[in-house]
C-alpha cells in the first residue's frame, strides 16, 4: 500500500521555548501515524472495486465491513512503515515532523497501535467478509510494511516499481469482498494503479532528491540522476495512457469513462512532457499533485460510467 503524499513538515521545537508550537492532541498524533490522506485514497479505490464488482449495489456487509477492514489494514501498514523508517524520517525534511521523529509518540505506542489496527482489520475481514479478502489484504500489508519498507526501499532503485504491487491491491480487495474471487476486471484496476505508481512517486522523488540522498535511500533520481528519472516519468505516463484505455477496449466501461480517461491522460502527458523538457523547480510537485487528482477522477469516472445505464433506465 505504497501510495504516497507530501507530508506537512514542521520542525519540532522544545516546549520550554517561547517559539514552541503546540503539540497536537493525542488522537491527532495517532491519526498522523496512519497517513490519513493516503489511506483515504486507498480506501476510495477499494470502494470503487467493491461497487464495480456488482451490477447494482453490492451487499451492504461487503461494502461496509470490507472497506472498513481494508482501511484499517492500510492504516496499520502506514503506522508500521513509520516505525521502521523512523531513523530515515529524522533525516528528511519532508518527514521529520512526524510523531515518531519529534518524540510526540514512541515506538512502543506506535507498535501497540499498529497491532490493534491490524488485528481488528483481519478479524473484520475474516469473520464478516471472507477469507480470500482477509488473506489478500494481509499479504498486501506485509508487502508494503515489510517487503517494501525493510528490503526493497533500501535495496534497489526499482523499489517503487516492484513494491507498487502492494499499493495497487485495494481495488482487487474490494472486488473480492463482494465476489470471493479474483476477477480479470479487478486485475485491470490493479494494473492501472501499478503503472500509475512510478510516475506518481518519482515526481515526488525528484523534488525530494537531496532528502533521499542524505538518508541513503537509492531512489531513482539519486542513483540514475534527475534527467533519467524525468524520462522514465514520461515513458511510464505513455504506458499508463495505453493501460487506462483497456477498460473501454474490454467493454468493462463505456464512452463516459473513455472521455474522462482521454482528458485526464492528456493532462498527465502535458505535465510529464513539461517535466522532461524544462527544469522548472516547481514542476515535480505539480506533477505529483496532479497524479493524485488524476487517479481519484479516473476511478470516479469508472464508477459513474458503471452506474450510468441504471440511471438512464430509472
Amino acid at each position: 500500500m505504497a501510495i504516497s503524499e507530501p507530508s506537512k513538515t514542521h520542525d519540532f521545537v522544545a516546549a520550554d521555548k517561547p517559539t514552541a508550537r503546540r503539540v497536537p492532541a493525542l488522537w491527532r498524533r495517532y491519526l498522523q501515524l496512519t497517513k490519513p490522506r493516503v489511506v483515504a485514497l486507498i480506501t476510495f479505490t477499494a470502494i470503487v472495486g467493491t461497487l464495480l464488482a456488482s451490477p447494482g449495489l453490492p451487499p451492504p456487509g461487503a461494502l461496509l465491513w470490507g472497506n472498513l477492514g481494508i482501511a484499517l489494514a492500510a492504516a496499520c501498514a502506514a503506522t508500521l512503515n513509520q516505525v521502521l523508517d523512523r531513523r530515515i524520517d529524522e533525516q528528511m525534511t519532508r518527514t521529520r515532523g512526524r510523531p515518531l521523529p519529534t518524540g510526540q509518540l514512541n515506538e512502543r505506542q506506535a507498535l501497540v497501535f499498529a497491532a490493534l489496527l491490524g488485528v481488528s482489520a483481519m478479524a473484520i475481514l475474516a469473520f464478516l467478509v471472507n477469507l480470500l479478502t482477509a488473506t489478500l489484504t494481509f499479504l498486501s500489508l506485509i508487502g508494503y510494511a515489510v517487503v517494501y519498507t525493510v528490503w526493497l526501499k533500501r535495496a534497489t532503485s526499482q523499489n517503487i516499481v516492484i513494491g507498487g504491487a502492494a499499493g495497487a491491491a485495494p481495488p482487487v480487495l474490494g472486488w473480492a469482498a463482494v465476489t470471493d474471487s479474483i476477477d480479470p476486471n479487478a486485475l485491470l484496476l490493479f494494473l492501472i494503479i501499478f503503472v500509475w505508481t512510478p510516475p506518481h512517486f518519482w515526481a515526488l522523488a525528484i523534488a525530494r532528491r537531496e532528502d533521499y540522498a542524505r538518508a541513503g535511500i537509492p531512489m531513482l533520481p539519486v542513483t540514475h540522476g534527475v534527467a533519467y528519472t524525468r524520462l522514465q516519468v514520461l515513458l511510464y505516463t505513455v504506458l499508463l495512457t495505453v493501460v487506462t484505455l483497456m477498460p473501454y477496449l474490454t467493454r468493462m466501461s463505456g464512452l463516459l469513462y473513455l472521455a474522462a480517461a482521454l482528458v485526464l491522460n492528456a493532462g498527465f502527458l502535458y505535465y510529464a512532457l513539461a517535466l522532461k523538457i524544462t527544469a522548472r523547480a516547481e514542476l515535480p510537485m505539480r506533477v505529483f499533485h496532479f497524479s493524485v487528482n488524476y487517479l481519484m477522477w479516473l476511478f470516479a469516472a469508472l464508477l459513474v460510467d458503471h452506474y450510468l445505464p441504471a440511471l438512464r433506465a430509472s
